[in-house]
């Protein structure tokens, strides 16, 4: 009887056991994140998905590279994706075209401009008026590196339309190939492309639109106010994942963090990669919580406004949601 008995309680730990598994595979929530490009810029996103931290919390995230603020909003708003890692400018254009169903900030990822000026001609001690009379080749209007970028060089005195011969025609994608073709004296550029044409003698980085720009809301997460109401718990467990991703980012030294994001970035050698992390945690462009404050907002529109870019005054509250931000790192 004592053995029937042992037999019976085995049993039933392991029926137990396979139910609490089961269970757990159920209640696996699939969601799918469009980034607008790959960079080392968003480094903490990519320590969540390798370091396993949505898995923690019973997500299954698939990412995809969309390659420029439009095609990501596309992506957003026809339901190609659930979640849009881009610009906050992009959500004041979409609330601005008078959608029923607007896109909502509700994590920030990063919280400086991630690009570079990059000079083909090596410049000692470069001074922001050696740009004059120059060729820029920029980024797309109304994106938000080009707009900062416009804001950096008026706080410089140059005014990007006179002083410049300004191109901004190549497609976002196109620019790092463009420049590397003979085109243009000055490139804005994001890492580790920046950094990859320092180390090949195609240019040499002067300057960090970061440093000069401030805090602005440069890379958000949104989603679909629609979505986030109806998918609230899951939105909380992705900020939660990507919070404890921040942490551990500003936590880590360069090189930790480098060999963790080393797989999205193979092209790339880790030494590179981690001086590119350390050249963004230095400048204070990771965000360390994903909460978008209001001045961070009110900053946005400023760069906006000054761009001419700024299509109505849009209140932080209106397209920002910091209540599950909040209530993730005060747990």
């Amino acid at each position: 009887m004592k053995k029937i008995r042992l037999v019976g309680i085995f049993m039933m730990a392991i029926l137990l056991t396979i139910a609490a598994v089961a269970c757990g595979q159920q209640q696996t929530t699939s969601l799918k994140v469009a980034e607008v490009t790959r960079s080392i810029f968003y480094a903490p996103q990519y320590v969540a998905l390798e370091k396993g931290f949505f898995e923690e919390e019973g997500l299954d995230v698939e990412l995809n590279t969309t390659w420029g603020g439009d095609k990501t909003m596309t992506a957003l708003l026809s339901d190609g994706t659930d979640i849009a890692l881009v610009g906050s400018e992009t959500s004041i254009y979409v609330h601005a075209r008078g959608a029923n169903d607007p896109a909502v900030n509700f994590a920030q990822l990063t919280q400086t401009d991630g690009t570079f000026l990059v000079a083909r001609e090596e410049v000692k001690d470069f001074q922001w008026e050696d740009l004059n009379d120059s060729t820029f080749l920029g980024q797309r209007k109304g994106g938000m590196p080009q707009m900062v970028g416009e804001f950096v060089l008026k706080k410089h005195g140059i005014d990007p339309q006179k002083n410049l011969n300004l191109i901004q025609n190549v497609d976002y994608a196109n620019i790092p190939n463009a420049f590397a073709s003979g085109t243009g004296d000055y490139v804005q550029l994001f890492e580790p492309t920046a950094s990859i044409f320092e180390q090949e003698g195609i240019g040499h980085i002067v300057a960090s639109f970061g440093e000069e720009s401030g805090h602005v809301p440069y890379t958000v997460f949104m989603a679909k106010e629609s979505f986030i109401k109806e998918n609230e718990e899951a939105i909380k467990k992705f900020t939660k994942a990507i919070y404890k991703a921040q942490q551990w980012v500003e936590a880590q030294p360069a090189m930790e963090t480098a060999k963790v994001i080393q797989p999205y970035f193979e092209d790339s050698e880790l030494d590179l990669i981690a001086t590119v992390v350390d050249r963004y945690k230095s400048q204070g462009s990771f965000a360390t919580d994903p909460i978008l404050d209001e001045e961070e907002w009110n900053n946005l529109k400023v760069i906006m406004e000054e761009a001419g870019e700024l299509p109505e005054d849009v209140d932080h509250s209106t397209l920002v949601n910091t209540s599950i931000a909040e209530e993730i790192i005060s747990e």
